[in-house]
């Protein structure tokens, strides 16, 4: 039976009937109107954007009763934007100048805004024009240009299909209690309905690009969240071995939670503290909730992409102090912004560059940008008063590049101490040892800093010469090369001659296969995104220190990627079989 793969971003294995949702957009028809009909329009305008604010505030209430404020807090941008006077002032302009409709004006300037971020370089930005279409699709509704789909009426469990789901139509469906999971053809991780599916525990599987052309409604579906499969009509074998794959997925999630309490500690009594990467704040609930001990990767440069206009210092602020909150006490380390690269804010001005990843992104940036970074180191310091920060910079590739953000760290501390502001004076600061340069100089860098955390994902493809996007050459990116687990090990070894903390960050940290060679490199530190949490406490907790460097020194031993994955599948499967 046909089989397609996309991106998992919300695991769990269902089986039931697809729904297939309109594929094709709503056109307004293009109408102009009488001069004295001009001002209703306008009124009608108003009324909408006033009417879909409203609509929106009672929606996030109700979500949040269900699924809590954090995730709910989502919705946070369509209400601001709903309620910001400037588009409603722009749609106006049309509607005076052009004699639009209220509905075509609203049309034109929507799809115009949202072209805007379709546009963009970025992924994450590019997802963003996905919320701008719920908002217009509201706007839409309340003025009678769009029929929107009366998904309340939905009687039996289904599946849903389309080419794509705003994060309304998302908790729409999940309000029916009838939605088992869905499949899209477009989507990604960093979307917010991606990020709602994984919060509400519903299996999906995006990116799938021709879903929608695959299936028709009735059939019968299975949804893989967890290996990003969809399978269109099974047979009684496929049936059969998704329905016990779901049960024993369920087991395992029961066994993994009863874990949630307990420290992610080796048989023989070695600590391991596990970590949440988070993107937004409303995410460290749920790396809290799943067994995470504070939060070792705050990237914040989503606040700046997802913001326009770019946030200040007090908006930060207000960010980096409802993160403190949410940790309640436990550490927080926030990254200074990693912009450039695939992250180009709209307002930075950027210029094209032949080899963006090794032009102006990250640090480099932010020096080039000392307005911004001041502003955002601001923020940081004076929310450190309120719980256990600490502050890294990203992509350092020497030292003077540390030297300096340290410098403008400290010229910052004059300003607030100047200006009456608290703050900790003693704020612990890190590196990020992503490129070859910082791996060979980690014994430099732990002479200046706190702690430094590896960025593995960077590292991997810095060190490989591999761009992981690429079709073409992603398979030739490996955190098993020997190349990258000897890199590693250098870092670990030259942290613990200069007494840094160190740590591991990235995909490579929260991967089953790698957690008991990564205890045995030395490393007591982890952080990962919250669903590999309990995994990864699982297998530490059924190994010893010395099973750990025996497969630490067995591994520093081979020559190849195939011999490293084989023998860590081995080992891994030794002590939990679900790997």
């Amino acid at each position: 039976m046909p089989l397609r793969r996309g991106i998992g971003v919300s695991s769990g294995v269902v089986i039931g009937d697809a729904l297939v949702l309109e594929t094709e957009e709503a056109r307004v028809p293009r109408r102009i109107v009488p001069r004295d009909q001009i001002d209703h329009e306008v009124s009608v305008s108003d009324r909408a954007f006033e009417s879909a604010r409203k609509e929106v505030a009672a929606e996030r209430e109700q979500f949040a009763a269900r699924a809590g404020t954090e995730l709910a807090d989502i919705f946070g941008f369509h209400e601001r934007w709903l309620g910001d006077v400037k588009p409603r002032k722009e749609i106006a302009s049309l509607i005076r100048s052009k004699h639009y409709s209220a509905a075509y004006a609203i049309s034109v300037f929507m799809r115009k805004y949202r072209r805007r971020f379709q546009e963009m370089g970025s992924p994450f930005l590019q997802e963003r024009a996905r919320d701008i279409q719920d908002i217009e699709r509201r706007l839409l509704h309340h003025v009678g240009g769009e029929t929107r789909l009366e998904l309340a009426s939905l009687k039996d469990p289904i599946i849903i299909v389309a080419h794509d789901l705003t994060p309304s139509e998302l908790v729409a469906l999940e309000k029916t209690k009838r939605l088992l999971g869905f499949a899209t053809d477009a989507g990604g991780t960093t979307s917010h309905t991606a990020i709602i599916a994984a919060g509400l525990g519903i299996p999906a599987v995006v990116g799938l690009e021709n879903i929608t052309s695959n299936v028709s409604s009735g059939d019968t579906l299975v949804i893989d969240g967890l290996h990003g499969v969809v399978v269109v009509n099974p047979d009684e074998s496929q049936r059969s071995t998704y329905a016990a794959e779901a049960k024993h997925l369920e087991e395992v999630r029961d066994t993994l939670a009863e874990l949630t309490e307990l420290a992610a500690e080796t048989r023989d009594g070695v600590r391991i503290a596990l970590l949440g990467n988070i993107e937004f704040p409303l995410e460290i609930d749920d790396c809290i909730n799943r067994g995470a001990e504070g939060i070792g990767l705050f990237r914040t440069e989503f606040l700046f992409l997802e913001a326009d206009p770019l946030p200040g210092e007090e908006e930060q602020y207000r960010a980096y102090c409802d993160a403190v909150d949410a940790v309640a006490g436990r550490p927080l380390v926030i990254r200074t912004m990693d912009l450039g690269g695939d992250k180009c804010h709209r307002g930075g001005g950027w210029e094209v560059e032949k080899n963006p990843f090794l032009g102006l992104r990250s640090i480099r940036y932010s020096l080039q940008n000392l307005s911004m970074f001041r502003s955002q180191l601001r923020a940081i310091l004076r929310a450190s008063v309120h719980g256990d920060v600490r502050v890294m910079f990203p992509l350092i590739s020497r030292i003077m590049e540390l030297r300096q953000a340290k410098f403008v760290l400290s010229l910052v501390m004059e300003e607030l101490e100047e200006e009456g502001f608290e703050f900790k004076s003693d704020i612990p600061v890190g590196v990020m040892v992503e490129t070859p340069a910082a791996a060979i100089c980690a014994r430099e860098l732990g002479r200046e800093t706190d702690f430094m955390s590896i960025g593995t994902n960077d590292l991997i493809q810095y060190t490989l010469a591999v761009d992981r996007t690429n079709e073409r050459v992603a398979q030739l990116y490996s955190p098993a090369d020997p190349s990258i687990i000897r890199l590693i090990r250098r870092v670990v070894k030259d942290a613990d001659r200069t007494g840094t903390s160190i740590s591991l960050c990235g995909e490579m940290a929260g991967d089953p296969l790698f957690a008991i060679l990564l205890v045995g490199m030395g490393l007591r530190t982890l952080s990962m995104a919250a669903g590999n949490i309990p995994r990864t406490k699982k297998i530490i907790r059924s190994v010893s220190l010395a099973d750990a460097i025996r497969v630490r020194k067995r591994v520093m031993s081979f020559e190849t990627e195939r011999e490293v994955l084989n023998y860590l599948r081995d080992e891994t499967r030794k002590v939990w079989d679900e790997i």
